[in-house]
């Protein structure tokens, strides 16, 4: 049912990864986000990968703009009752546009949101041919993002791009700095294996860390419990339920157009009762039926 979005939602962040691995399956519109949270998420992840294909139906390099995403963001804050943290990519401009963002992501209900210190146009994080933005520009841009935020436990994560262009070393100088700057948290991206992620967590101790496990990538696939036992706090992954959806609907529209009937296929749907649960039609029945006995007295 639509709802206010949480109250306070980086506190509730802080505190689950507090106490485990926080598993944040990506998420691109309100009703995967609320598929989600009925799944059994305790947060969730929105992505901007995902956000810009399915909105734009084009690639993941910064076409989306901030109203855009802030609009599926609070949309999503509405439909599912857990802490989202959404991409932030580059800030969608340079340190008045960041300002501008996090209001605009705090306003959406979001837990937080991250940064990332690529030259935009953005590339994909496990693509080759990222160009950074110069070390100081981004601790610029993290200031701006602090002072920004009126809830100061909504979570300001900085992502460094910076093990596919300066190497492993350059991303842990990076992370330091950037937590220097005020960021609460550091997403390393482009690992290329778990002794990386290791030794990012020993070169950088202490601070919480976020964890991209996106198949087809650089990075192997690392399961939630051994980035726990890394020393994560956070995992996200980010397109794998839009990819497992469109593989999905593209065998039923090859299977549609050859056949003209659905037949075969409905075991494989959700049931109409099925769509009405997840969206809680109930309620709004509910609901329906109490402010009209309200009005009729």
């Amino acid at each position: 049912m639509i709802q206010a979005p949480l109250d306070r939602p980086g506190a509730v962040l802080r505190a689950q990864w507090e106490t485990g691995i926080v598993v944040m399956p990506g998420a691109y519109n309100a009703l995967t986000a609320r598929l989600a949270f009925r799944s059994g998420a305790k947060a969730a992840y929105l992505s901007g990968g995902a956000m810009a294909n399915a909105l734009l139906g084009a690639p993941d390099i910064g076409l989306t703009t901030l109203d855009e995403v802030a609009g599926v963001a609070a949309r999503a804050c509405q439909a599912a009752p857990i802490p989202m943290i959404a991409d932030g990519d580059t800030g969608f401009g340079e340190v008045w546009n960041v300002r501008r963002t996090v209001i605009e992501f705090e306003r959406a209900g979001l837990a937080g949101l991250h940064l990332e210190d690529q030259v935009s146009p953005k590339r994909c994080g496990h693509l080759d041919g990222k160009a950074l933005i110069t070390q100081d520009a981004m601790e610029e841009k993290i200031r701006a993002a602090v002072a920004a935020r009126r809830d100061d436990s909504f979570v300001i994560i900085a992502r460094t791009d910076a093990r596919g262009v300066e190497g492993l070393d350059g991303s842990v100088e990076r992370a330091r700095a950037y937590l220097a700057a005020g960021a609460d948290a550091i997403f390393p991206e482009g690992m290329a294996d778990a002794g990386e992620f290791k030794a990012f967590r020993d070169a950088v101790p202490g601070a919480p860390l976020l964890a991209n496990m996106t198949e087809f990538g650089k990075t192997p696939l690392i399961s939630a419990q051994e980035f726990g036992a890394l020393g994560y706090q956070m995992v996200i992954f980010p397109v794998s339920a839009l990819r497992v959806t469109l593989k999905a609907v593209e065998e039923f529209y090859a299977h549609l157009l050859a056949t003209g009937s659905q037949d075969g296929f409905l075991e494989r749907m959700m049931t109409r009762k099925e769509l009405y649960e997840l969206v809680g039609y109930a309620e709004y029945e509910q609901g329906d039926a109490a402010w009209r006995s309200l009005a009729d007295r």
